[in-house]
Parts: C-alpha cells; structure tokens; sequence
C-alpha cells in the first residue's frame, strides 16, 4: 500500500450511527454507506472519517515534497507581512508554521483543530521554536471559534471534506473573513483516478462550487499546479446575511 493510502486508516469513530433522516432535513443519514465515510450526507456527498492525531507523523513525513510538492503551494496566494490567516484543520501544524513565518511578527496565524493532541503538538513546536504569532484554538465539530470581519484568508489543506457539520462552519467561516478575504480549499483532485487517496477524501471542483452556492462567496480562481491537490479559491463579496440553502435542481 502506498504511503499515502495509509493516512486514512487512522480515523476517529463514525460521527454517529446512520439514522432516519427528518423530510427537510439539511443532512441525509443512510445505514449503507461508504466505510470510508460516517453515513452523513451532504448535497449528494458523504462526509469522510477525521484523521485522527494518531497520524500526525503522516503529515510530517519527508517524502511529502516530492509527493505533493508543498513548497509551491503557497507561493500564489500571495500572503502578506501582517495579514491574519487561519490554517483550519491545522493538524500538526505542518504549514501553521510555514504561513506564521511568511505573515511575520505583525500578522497572527489561527491555528484551528477539534483535536486537542493536535494542538498539543503545535503547542510543542512552538515553544522549541520559539515562536510567538500563533494562536491556537480548539474548534467543535459547528464552530472554528474565530473573530468575526477579521480574517484575510481562511487555508484548508485536506481538511473540508472532513467536517461533520460543513454548512455551519462555512457560514461561521464566512462570518469571520473580512470583505474580500479569500477562503483557500486545497483538496485531492476527485477528477483524477489517478491520486492515490481513497474516494471520500478526495472532492472535485464541481462539488466546491455546490456546496459554496448558498453563502456570499465568488469564485476567484481555482490553481492546478500541484500533482494531486486543486486549490480552489473563493472571495467574501460583502456583508449579506448568509441566506438558506439553495434547493438543487430537479
């Protein structure tokens, strides 16, 4: 089994065990499902497991370069000295640090995670490396906790497609991005057989661009320079109230 396969087998607990799903209702609960995923629905896409911190060795691990080629991740976005970024779903803090030390001492990194070992770790790191502009801040599954009208750009690295309650954090996400600030999703292309991740932790852009219809966000660009990932890029249009979800088309 390839390296990168191996991440998804350590994963939290099913969110919940698959239950009869309310007419309306905003999430599907089905009892046959994906073992991948946690039974719950979205838009037509089940919700994958959570990475557990068990893996965290997984995310630092050296090959990562050269199967991902990070270091050119970051470059496009275009991240400023003084800009406040949020690494949400941080994790081990793998680019937490990267994005602290291109923000520099007068910009903040939150770093956000529902796992307090992540934290944990990140806490550790910081401390050996003595650095400063980091805030952690633990999340729960509906709410990454952040101030409001205040964010440049909201950074998830293989991580949306894991949340149990997506439509809450996006609207609490899109609640904290200033005007114009740009929500960054970067995920394993579902388009391409050729990624060696499992299905439900890889999403196309197609999906994306459903599941961000409903909030006031417009697509800025979606870059296709790495080898597995698309980061997909959104901007904040303006202060509107985040309306109900768009009902699909028939």
């Amino acid at each position: 089994m390839r390296p990168a396969a191996l991440l998804f087998l350590l994963t939290l607990p099913a969110f919940a065990a698959a239950q009869e799903t309310p007419k309306g209702a905003r999430y599907e609960f089905r009892k046959d499902h994906d073992p991948d995923g946690i039974g719950k629905f979205y838009m037509g896409r089940e919700i994958a497991h959570v990475m557990s911190h068990l893996g965290a060795n997984w995310l630092e691990r050296p090959e990562r370069e050269k199967e991902e080629h990070v270091s050119k991740l970051l470059p496009p976005l275009n991240i400023k000295p003084g800009d406040v970024v949020v690494d949400l779903g941080a994790g081990s803090g793998y680019y937490t640090f990267k994005l602290a030390e291109i923000v520099g001492n007068k910009g903040k990194v939150y770093a956000v995670d529902i796992q307090p070992e992540m934290l944990a770790i990140i806490r550790s790191r910081m401390k050996n490396k003595k650095v400063e502009n980091i805030q952690l801040v633990r999340a729960t599954e509906s709410d990454p906790k952040l101030p409001e009208n205040s964010i440049d750009l909201i950074f998830m690295v293989d991580v949306y497609h894991e949340l149990s309650q997506p439509y809450e954090v996006t609207e609490a996400m899109v609640k904290a991005l200033k005007p114009g600030g740009r929500l960054v999703f970067v995920e394993f292309r579902l388009e391409d057989d050729g990624v060696p991740i499992k299905r439900l932790h890889r999403m196309s852009q197609k999906q994306v661009e459903k599941e961000m219809r409903p909030f006031p966000l417009r697509h800025r660009e979606t870059l296709g320079h790495l080898p597995w990932q698309h980061v997909i890029i959104y901007d904040k249009v303006g202060m509107c109230e985040i309306p109900p979800p768009m009902k699909e088309k028939e």
